[in-house]
């Protein structure tokens, strides 16, 4: 079958023919991509030349480009415009795309020559930084892979990994389909007293969508939701956050606990054929971290300030609200401390936060202002679904820099959260520029009227668009560098820094604007945000320490000790007690059984690179404030330094070029109120 992957897509900035794309485009497409790269593959594993860094790294770069071209597209679908057969499909994909990256790298005549080509790097003059990187890279991922075992072993890991391909897509369909069925249903609006018309608007659009008379609250990724903050019916509260905490064990054909444990007892014997004593000892040995013990050094020195803080915090809103908080009321006892405190909470702020606004004069502005870009939408190119938004991204000499897509509404078909990926990567190698899709997942609106975003969904757009960014102006000559490719402890890193914005007075100033009247934001809320920096910041430190110390917990495991494990619950409870993390009314941000992150979305082990990156952007964010903020020199020095190079370079070595020195924690420490 002819499909629209055959070749290169001839639309501006090879973004795909989505209109074109159809379900049984995709089997025959990844079918040719997989055959297609496995010849070009054995094509440089029995080159009778002598290996080098052309006829071997390089053809392994060029390799693949139809396989990589699918892939984009469908993995894109499947996170965010999905259906049952789509998700069939990955079910089927999934593992022989495991068995096909297993054949490539697992591959000893491959791995022999890529040895060879590092050995001889010593008499190679003519290869540039990116060229040894690239070497390096290829033979650690390799050796990590499994490439030095025997037969027998590798017979065993390859078995593994189509496993857990499975299972990983198996738990995120799972949650896909349990967080759709635990939408809560409203049929007295009385319960809904609180929330603002555009909420209610969204809420109602939900469940007309369902074919339901009333109201449906559906239910973000995370533990919380965001309208807990503004309900005042504590009943609603408590079955919107007990319908979340349930999510993946009711018992029922979507519960992942023994997905989840096979997972876990997979990795833990992967580990163990590595000749690693677990999981997270894998991970982390080809990340910044280094070592689970490194992590571990952290992530515990945080706990006891910010669990400490945790219960003061919750003892303060206990007496605000005049009850005992429990962790459905945690966020409205916080927006009626804030409103008493700073006279900024969630209701009086979301009039000024209108979507398109936030994006163009704030989200936009901010990227002009920093890095010369300029943005403008693209309504004669489509993406995969009639709501997703195409820009054209161009620098300040009007060069073409790439496309970028912002899906920003919540939809059944897509995964709860919020990401960025690549749909095109940017590689000098093969002529590519980027085009990059955020992906959010804010209530919309009946039609006709505007998507007011609370404070935290702002944070987001913000958060996102930094990785948009960090794709967007990344140049690299090899597609394994491009953007975002970088170890993921580090790759949070970017966007956390995008989030200074938010708040930067000349950005607020421009986007914080109310909706009717066009008024600025009043400056008492613009002082109350200011004010309220590090407000709640033991509760989020703690919600946040809680998941990334499960995720810990579950992949320190040996293999013994995984194949011991048999309550998914009971495991939890007892970690988070030993880690000193277990608060009253601070649930983690992500529960096992929920936790998307580590048992699906390839943050396995790795949940704590958000704070480890943190370090890095708190001590940046001080940088910024000391050389002229939002200014293009600022941004021209971040962008060459750290944004620009992608994975083409360590990155820790990337940050001393930026920042002069290593980065220091104390930042953070001040910043989370943890000193």
């Amino acid at each position: 079958m002819d499909t629209p992957f055959d070749q290169p897509s001839t639309l501006p900035y090879a973004l795909p023919p989505f209109d074109d794309v159809r379900l049984e485009h995709f089997r025959p497409a990844f079918d040719a991509g997989i055959a297609e790269q496995r010849a070009e593959v054995e094509a440089i594993a029995t080159d009778p030349g002598a290996p080098s860094f052309e006829n071997t790294l390089v053809a392994l770069e060029r390799s693949g480009q139809l396989l990589t071209r699918v892939s984009h597209v469908f993995f894109t679908l499947s996170s965010a415009d999905s259906t049952p057969e789509l998700h069939d499909l990955e079910a089927e994909v999934s593992p022989l795309l495991a068995a096909h990256r297993d054949a490539i790298t697992l591959d000893a005549r491959l791995y022999a020559r890529v040895d060879a080509v590092r050995s001889s790097l010593g008499e190679r003059t003519d290869l540039t930084d990116e060229d040894r990187r690239l070497v390096e890279r290829v033979h650690t991922e390799m050796t990590l892979a499994g490439a030095g075992l025997d037969d027998t072993g590798k017979e065993r890991l390859t078995a593994i990994n189509q496993e857990l391909s499975t299972r990983t897509t198996t738990f995120e369909r799972n949650l896909l389909e349990d967080t759709n069925d635990l939408a809560v249903h409203v049929t007295d609006e009385a319960e809904l007293a609180g929330l603002d018309d555009g909420a209610k608007s969204a809420a109602a659009a939900a469940a007309q969508d369902r074919g339901l008379d009333g109201w449906l609250v559906t239910l973000p990724l995370y533990t919380g939701h965001p309208w807990l903050a503004a309900l005042h019916d504590r009943g609603l509260r408590e079955r919107i956050m007990r319908a979340s905490l349930s999510r993946g064990r009711r018992g029922n054909a979507h519960d992942n606990r023994e997905v989840l444990l096979r997972i876990v007892r997979l990795r833990a014997e992967r580990a163990e054929l590595l000749g690693f004593p677990s999981h997270a000892a894998v991970v982390t040995a080809d990340e910044t971290a280094g070592t689970p013990e490194a992590v571990d050094g952290l992530l515990s020195s945080l706990v006891p300030a910010a669990a400490a803080n945790a219960e003061d915090e919750r003892a303060v809103r206990s007496r605000t609200v005049g009850f005992d908080v429990e962790a459905w009321d945690w966020a409205y006892a916080t927006e009626v401390l804030r409103g008493e405190q700073f006279a900024a909470d969630s209701s009086a702020l979301r009039p000024y936060f209108e979507a398109d606004r936030v994006l163009h004069d704030g989200v936009f502005h901010a990227a002009g202002a920093l890095y010369g870009l300029t943005f403008t939408e693209r309504p004669d190119l489509h993406g995969y679904n009639a709501e997703v938004r195409v820009f054209e991204v161009r620098d300040e000499d009007g060069a073409e820099v790439g496309l970028y897509l912002l899906d920003l509404y919540t939809r059944d078909g897509k995964r709860g959260g919020a990401w960025m990926n690549p749909v095109v990567e940017q590689s000098h190698l093969l002529g590519t520029l980027p085009v990059v899709v955020n992906n959010l997942n804010v209530a919309k609106p009946a039609a006709g009227s505007p998507t007011l975003l609370i404070q935290d969904e702002v944070e987001t757009l913000f958060h996102e668009f930094g990785h948009a960014l960090h794709g967007l102006i990344a140049r690299t000559t090899y597609p394994r560098f491009s953007g975002t490719n970088v170890e993921r402890d580090f790759v949070e890193f970017p966007s956390q820094v995008n989030e200074m914005w938010v708040t930067w007075p000349s950005v607020l100033a421009n986007y914080a604007k109310h909706h009717e009247t066009g008024e600025p934001l009043p400056p008492e809320l613009v002082l109350g945000l200011s004010d309220s920096a590090g407000f709640n910041e033991g509760f989020s430190t703690t919600e946040y320490l809680a998941a990334a110390l499960l995720d810990q917990a579950w992949h320190r495991l040996s293999a013994a000790e995984a194949a011991a494990v048999t309550d998914v619950e009971a495991f939890e409870r007892d970690a988070l007690a030993a880690a000193g993390v277990d608060v009253a009314a601070v649930p983690p941000r992500y529960s096992s059984t929920y936790f998307a992150h580590t048992f699906s979305g390839g943050y396995d082990a790795g949940y704590y690179g958000y704070i480890w990156s943190e370090v890095l952007d708190a001590d940046t964010v001080e940088w910024f404030r000391e050389h002229g903020g939002l200014s293009r020199d600022a941004g021209r020095r971040f962008a060459s330094r750290v944004l620009g190079v992608g994975g083409a370079q360590d990155p820790l070595e990337a940050y001393r070029a930026f920042r002069g020195r290593d980065a220091e924690v104390g930042p953070l420490l001040r910043r989370r109120g943890l000193e």
